[in-house]
């Protein structure tokens, strides 16, 4: 069979439509900013053709009527709901499929009294809030820092961006507002 510059044509545009269904899935799969590194890595793509794709991502869901964008930030991409939808995705986000009521309380009480001493909050919070701490610091959301015996405690910038919130009060009037739901 002779290859045709149609038939060329034809099998560069099948293929870079495969390209950028990788990368959406990826992005949506993540649920955190990405690098380049760790995109290729994930896709086993070029950066460059990778780049252009993130660009043609990113330019699908301006002009569709989507909820969601691809967000950068410093070199770093994201799969992300649009702000106008935050009060909708943080109800979502802080309900009780991904965080228990004692999760959200000691992050709420580390939101609070930032920066604290990991011991206070295992001594206010209870034992649990070792569980809560890993599963927090595993995902992002808070530091550790050491300091003496214990651990000083504060927030990263990911729980921000999780939670959709400029600062920790917004978070715990959020987790407030949510409490009768």
């Amino acid at each position: 069979m002779e290859l045709t510059e149609k038939t060329a044509k034809e099998i560069d545009e099948a293929r870079e439509k495969e390209y950028l269904k990788k990368v959406e899935a990826v992005l949506f799969i993540a649920g955190r900013f990405l690098s380049m590194p760790e995109l290729v890595s994930f896709t086993d793509l070029n950066p460059i053709i990778l780049q252009e794709l993130i660009e043609e991502l990113k330019e699908r869901y301006n002009n569709e009527e989507s909820a969601i964008e691809i967000v950068e930030r410093d070199k770093l991409w994201k799969m992300d709901i649009k702000k106008e939808f935050s009060d909708i995705i943080n109800r979502v986000a802080s309900g009780n499929s991904e965080f228990s009521r004692a999760e959200l309380g000691t992050l709420a009480f580390v939101a609070f009294k930032q920066p604290i001493k990991q011991s206070v909050v295992i001594k206010t919070r209870s034992n649990k809030a070792y569980d809560h701490i890993k599963k927090f610091m595993d995902l992002g959301f808070i530091r550790k820092k050491k300091t003496g015996h214990t651990y000083e405690i504060s927030l990263a910038t990911e729980f921000y961006n999780y939670f959709k919130v400029q600062d920790s009060e917004s978070f715990i009037k959020k987790i407030g507002e949510n409490k009768d739901d």
